[in-house]
């Protein structure tokens, strides 16, 4: 890795310049944080369980038509992936509320929402990732109106997949965030899934129990985060059967 020129380290990932122009080199780090980094820890394995997941995730979009980044995995911890232009924007899907939007609005946890509710944050770290409108984004030029409508058809089509793939292994899809990118092709572009899919980038509650597999494990120090991740992955048959599974259901109050 040392011979590789970094691109970027976030909180969660490393990306590196890729082999081939226009492809760059993904790396999932073990760090877990919380609270815009202001709680931290090391979980041993982490990386290697997002690696996969997303793999997994992003290689069913790709096979329903739904187009993303990634190209292949290269290794454990390692994908490469293609080189966008990211909006700056994350983008949240709400079926159940939960997190901040429990408290914004008072709605207990885990309360069905109507319908899916789609939400914007502006990215940037120091400034915690704020909530905005859709007049913010037009108004700044984050995005044009051609791609929010395209936004919004990918974030609704990426929640149909993931709500059907969790369900069918009893797992609920409450949230999750994706990052959308731009791909040009001379003066036109097309809007495609980036970033990554995994526990940590949703909320999974076991349907029966209420036992969260997701980073809430860790937020709210409910027990073991990659015990969480393992059991996601030994669902999904990501891992092999014989993976350990959780062994200390947590209960939503």
């Amino acid at each position: 890795m040392a011979r590789r020129k970094k691109i970027y380290e976030g909180k969660a990932k490393i990306l590196y310049e890729g082999p081939e122009p226009g492809t760059i080199v993904q790396y999932f780090k073990d760090d877990a944080t919380a609270f815009n980094a202001e709680k931290k820890a090391v979980i041993e394995g982490k990386g290697v369980l997002n690696n996969r997941l997303s793999e997994f995730f992003m290689t069913g979009l790709a096979q329903i038509g739904v187009p993303n980044h990634f190209i292949k995995r290269l290794n454990m911890r390692e994908q490469l992936v293609r080189s966008v232009e990211i909006v700056p924007l994350e983008i949240i899907v709400r079926n159940y509320a939960a997190g901040t939007m429990s408290k914004r609005l008072g709605i207990e946890e885990g309360t069905q929402l109507p319908r899916p509710i789609v939400e914007y944050c502006y990215k940037d770290d120091a400034l915690g990732d704020p909530l905005v409108t859709e007049e913010h984004i037009a108004a700044f030029g984050w995005a044009s109106q051609q791609d929010m409508d395209d936004i919004l058809s990918l974030a609704l089509r990426v929640n149909d997949f993931l709500s059907g793939v969790m369900m069918a292994v009893g797992i609920r899809l409450v949230d999750f965030k994706i990052e959308v990118g731009r791909v040009f092709d001379g003066d036109f572009h097309r809007l495609i899934v980036a970033d990554e899919i995994s526990p940590d980038s949703c909320r999974l509650w076991d349907i029966d129990t209420g036992q969260k597999l997701d980073k809430d494990v860790f937020r709210r120090d409910l027990g073991d985060l990659k015990d969480a991740y393992t059991e996601v992955a030994r669902r999904l048959g990501v891992m092999p059967k014989n993976a350990p599974p959780v062994t200390k259901p947590t209960l939503i109050n």
